[in-house]
């Protein structure tokens, strides 16, 4: 079903909150509940749905586990908007949205304004392995105050084994859905992890986005590791557009603690592999593995950003210590989103 009988409200219409096209992001999430409008219809607005929700600081699951679940008022997901904000919003990123709804330009800065935080030394190793890690980009005084909200949020103990595996309605596997926090959202803000993105994307208009956060327990023979294990987050349809993810450590992870995992290097040989794989075969069902996968150690406040054409996934944790972890990233409005997903 297209999008073309459907009657939607425009983009430019106001609300109460004094955010464009929230009603019409509102109004899809409706028609898709209902049938009336394909899950994959309207793709070219995905970037400012998620641009939408990044400006009003809410995670994506979230947003849609409420759109599917609730009455359909929208004064109610206005109303949601400000609880889980705590009325709180920001009126400049706000303001900065509306202007590009309404005239749809981005406001992208001189490369000459940007601070490079990046030596030369890591653009190289960035060029040949895709991936690069900026070392404390957060204070272990901050990390240490987030493992703290992730563990009051689930109720846990940092230091007490017995807590680790108790089941919580907002633990998915090693994911936890705790999005709006004073501590999560401080991270955010790490001016090193701005500056690491915005070299990389040779501008300065990026949106943070508002992820999870990560609690990933040593394994035990009651339960194991849940995954994800590698995998790639975006359409591997040729050629894979720029773009970036992010993963910051909030406790030092060893080697064995379940660390970070991904394929050095495979966005210089993504292209070339999937040309040659035999026809109709599935590049997700091949053996990742088998690519070269290395896990990534590094210490409490270290961020580690990587080329999103890099297969990558976390590990099993055989060590005796928790791995704490929050997902942070950056991206302009117009990154580009390829059409089909494969």
């Amino acid at each position: 079903m297209e999008a073309g009988p459907v009657n939607l409200v425009e983009s430019a219409e106001p609300c109460s909150l004094g955010v464009l096209h929230l009603k019409r992001f509102w109004e899809k999430g409706l028609l898709k509940r209902s049938g009336k409008l394909e899950p994959g219809a309207l793709k070219d607005e995905w970037k400012i749905d998620t641009t939408l929700l990044a400006v009003l600081g809410l995670g994506l699951e979230q947003t849609l586990r409420y759109q599917f679940e609730s009455p359909g008022e929208f004064k109610e997901f206005e109303h949601w908007i400000l609880t889980v904000n705590k009325a709180g919003l920001n009126r400049d990123k706000i303001e900065e949205f509306n202007n590009y709804i309404l005239n749809r330009n981005t406001t992208r800065q001189k490369a000459g304004k940007r601070k490079n935080i990046l030596t030369e030394e890591d653009m190289d190793f960035w060029n040949a392995h895709g991936y690069v890690i900026i070392r404390n980009a957060v204070s272990k005084e901050d990390c240490e105050i987030a493992i703290e909200a992730i563990c009051d949020f689930m109720d846990i103990k940092s230091e007490d084994p017995s807590t680790w595996y108790h089941p919580h309605p907002s633990r998915q596997g090693i994911m936890v859905q705790l999005f709006q926090d004073p501590a999560l959202e401080r991270n955010r803000q790490s001016p090193s992890i701005r500056a690491a993105y915005e070299q990389l994307w040779q501008r300065t208009d990026l949106w943070v986005n508002t992820d999870r956060a990560g609690f990933n327990p040593p394994e035990t023979e009651r339960w194991k590791f849940p995954g994800p294990r590698l995998h790639w987050d975006v359409s591997l349809e040729l050629p894979i557009p720029f773009g970036l993810q992010g993963i910051l450590y909030l406790s030092d992870t060893a080697a064995n603690q379940g660390p970070f995992t991904l394929v050095p290097g495979f966005q210089n040989q993504i292209e070339i592999w999937i040309k040659n794989l035999p026809p109709n075969m599935n590049p997700r069902n091949e053996d990742i593995y088998a690519l070269g996968a290395i896990p990534i150690a590094a210490n409490a406040g270290d961020f580690i950003i990587w080329h999103h054409a890099l297969p990558h996934g976390s590990s099993p944790n055989t060590s005796s210590l928790p791995r704490f972890v929050q997902y942070i990233n950056l991206e302009p409005l117009d990154a580009v989103v390829s059409e089909n997903w494969i």
